[in-house]
């Protein structure tokens, strides 16, 4: 009898699951939060949309190297272009080399980007939508490459006679992409020991 009790007892128990060294990831990862995989695809297109909408309307109602003044001392829209990279790279060859080259380095970088993509899609989705705003501002200025050969920056940020390098909206998607995956990174670093002791 008292071992009969003591079968009934340990079918009663629950079984307590093993223990993991590491953390578990969620069964549904990033995709299931914050739109999916459809809320950084949408938050691409609109930016790429946006990017070249307003490169079309700048050059549609700007004259190369016009400014025009939006808060005085502070910010002004402009029409520049841009046909090399920082600090001059490649600007004493031919057309056709600069295309070529800045085509190729955009196509790494959007497969370098699909990659990571696939690496980082189970986790935090701020890396979803950092991988987005990457990717969205090398496929606005890869566009401009392609069918111009140069791209348009038309925002003109200064201080008391300073100028910051005028950009546009891929370039600002690339900036806040990174800054945000660097976040996410930082989010996500293992625990130290004294985390672990405390």
């Amino acid at each position: 009898v008292q071992q009969h009790q003591q079968q009934q007892t340990a079918q009663r128990s629950p079984v307590p699951p093993p223990l993991t060294g590491g953390a578990v990831k969620s069964g549904s990862g990033a995709a299931g939060e914050w739109g999916g995989h459809w809320g950084p695809l949408s938050c691409l297109l609109l930016l790429v949309l946006l990017d070249q909408g307003s490169k079309w309307w700048i050059k549609a109602n700007f004259a190369l190297y016009e400014s025009r003044e939006i808060i005085p001392g502070l910010f002004s829209l402009v029409h520049y272009t841009n046909t090399g990279a920082a600090f001059g790279l490649l600007a004493g060859e031919s057309t056709m080399v600069r295309r070529l080259f800045f085509i190729g380095v955009a196509l790494a970088a959007l497969v370098l980007l699909g990659l990571l993509y696939r690496q980082v899609r189970d986790f935090t989705p701020f890396y979803l939508y950092a991988l987005a705003l990457i990717a969205a501002g090398a496929i606005g200025n890869l566009i401009d490459r392609v069918r111009f050969g140069q791209v348009t920056d038309f925002l003109d940020f200064y201080w008391r006679g300073y100028h910051w390098p005028a950009f546009n909206i891929a370039d600002s998607a690339i900036t806040v992409g990174v800054a945000l995956f660097l976040l996410a990174s930082w989010r996500q670093r293992p625990a130290s020991k004294s985390d672990l002791k405390s």
